[in-house]
């Protein structure tokens, strides 16, 4: 299975790249989507350059399903706003181009490749840089969205098979159930 994995972020996105055969995991490629020479006050272009750098990375690679960082919530709101519309801008891409997408937290993410939710960057860039024998350290958001493919990688087959086995039921927040939102 070939999966694209996505750090979203305004400036740059990172995007990774790798095949899974059973327990085997082999790099197929990575990088960043930069939007730096956007004038920084220019918010369609920078997520019009997300989308379609992240448009192209599925051209070109071909993957079989992607994953994605969730977003969490900063100390200050705007930042949080802003990379809530990358990650949209990337999220667009990947299922216009008909891909399941899986959501993973950095926490998780850092857990599934360092073994701890707590790990800095590059502690990241180095386990990923073993687990898929690359030469180099990785760039930090490439090492982060192979982070993310890397556990989807591990995780996924079981999360299949949990979905498969169980009626989940998602839940609709701010519903109204008789007059009352719950």
């Amino acid at each position: 299975m070939r999966i694209l994995g996505i750090d979203p972020g305004l400036q740059r996105t990172g995007f990774g790249v790798i095949e899974s055969v059973g327990a085997r995991l082999a790099y197929v490629a990575s990088g960043t989507i930069s939007t730096t020479e956007a004038p920084r006050g220019d918010l369609p272009l920078r997520l019009k350059i997300i989308f379609e750098g992240v448009r192209e990375v599925v051209q070109r690679y071909a993957p079989d399903c992607a994953t994605v960082e969730i977003v969490f919530v900063n100390v200050n709101p705007q930042s949080t706003l802003l990379l809530g519309q990358a990650r949209g801008a990337a999220m667009a891409a990947l299922v216009a181009a008909d891909l399941v997408v899986a959501e993973y937290t950095a926490l998780q993410m850092k857990k599934a490749v360092v073994g701890h939710g707590l790990a800095n960057k590059t502690q990241v860039q180095e386990m990923v840089r073993r687990l898929l024998a690359l030469p180099a350290l990785p760039g930090r958001d490439a090492a982060d969205a192979l982070g993310l493919a890397i556990s989807h990688a591990h995780a996924g087959a079981s999360f299949a098979a949990i979905g498969r086995s169980a009626t989940l039921v998602r839940r609709q927040h701010a519903q109204y159930r008789k007059g009352r939102s719950y």
